[in-house]
C-alpha cells in the first residue's frame, strides 16, 4: 500500500540554508512540505514563501513558538502524511530517501546515515559514530533527517515542546516499541557548527550535554549550555 510522507522543517533565521533544503525536498516529488518558522528575523520566511509561489504552493510556511520541539510539534499537528520526516534547515535529503523507506516495508521509524559536507578525515569519524549511535542505542538525532509513521508517533505523544534534546526524548519513547531502522541514505549536513566550535570542541559538548540531559538536567537549562 502507497503511503503519503510530510517533510516538516524547523527554522530560525536559515536564510542561507532553506532554499537548498527545499529544492532537495522537493526533488522528491508529491510530498507535502511544511516549513515551521520559530521568529525568524531574516528573510527566511520571504524565501520559503517565493520558493512554495514558484512551486505551485508544494510548500507550506507556519508561524510557531520558538522552540525546535514546539515548531515541530507544530508542524507535525497540520501535517496529512501518513509518515512523518522531520529535517534539519540546513540538511538536504538524497534523492532516492522515500524509496529507501518504501523498500524497507516502510519501517515504523529511524534515520539515514549521513554525510557530513567537509573532506576531513574527522567528519567520517563522526558519521560512522553517530550510525552507531542510532543503532546501538535507539537514538536517531534530527540531523539524522528522523522518520515515524503517524500512528506510532501519536501514540507515544509526538515531540516534547521543549527547547532542546526533543529528538532524544522522542528516540526514547520510540525505542521502547521498536528498534529504529538506519536506511543508507545518506543526508547532507552542513558542517557549520563543527566548524565553527571546532569537531573536537563541538563532539565534547554534545556528549556533555547529553549526560547533563540523562543526570536530570532540563531541556531549557541545556540550551542555555549550548548557545
Amino acid at each position: 500500500m502507497e503511503k503519503s510522507v510530510s517533510i516538516i522543517i524547523p527554522t530560525l533565521n536559515e536564510s542561507q540554508t532553506i532554499e537548498n533544503a527545499l529544492h532537495a525536498a522537493r526533488a522528491l516529488e508529491g510530498l507535502e512540505i511544511i516549513v515551521s518558522d520559530g521568529g525568524s528575523v531574516d528573510d527566511t520566511v520571504a524565501r520559503a514563501r517565493q520558493f512554495a509561489q514558484r512551486h505551485d504552493g508544494d510548500v507550506i510556511v507556519i508561524h510557531s513558538p520558538l522552540g525546535r520541539g514546539r515548531q515541530l510539534a507544530a508542524g507535525a499537528r497540520i501535517a496529512r502524511g501518513d509518515v512523518l520526516l522531520f529535517l534539519h534547515a540546513d540538511n538536504q535529503l538524497p534523492a532516492h530517501a522515500i524509496s529507501q523507506i518504501a523498500q524497507a516495508s516502510w519501517p515504523v521509524w529511524g534515520g539515514f546515515r549521513q554525510r557530513i559536507d567537509h573532506p576531513s578525515w574527522r567528519f567520517r569519524i563522526l558519521e560512522i559514530g553517530n550510525a552507531l549511535r542510532a543503532i546501538v542505542f535507539g537514538r536517531v538525532f534530527g540531523d539524522q533527517a528522523l522518520y515515524v509513521h503517524r500512528s506510532r508517533y501519536n501514540e507515544v505523544g509526538g515531540f516534547a515542546e521543549v527547547e532542546l534534546m526533543e529528538d532524544v526524548l522522542l528516540s526514547s519513547q520510540l525505542f521502547r516499541h521498536h528498534r529504529p531502522r538506519l536506511l543508507a541514505g545518506p543526508v547532507t549536513v552542513d558542517p557549520r557548527r563543527w566548524l565553527r566550535r571546532g569537531v573536537v570542541r563541538q563532539t565534547w559538548l554534545n556528549w556533555q550535554l547529553q549526560y547533563a540531559f540523562a543526570r536530570g538536567a532540563t531541556p531549557e537549562e541545556l540550551r542555555k549550555r549550548y548557545g
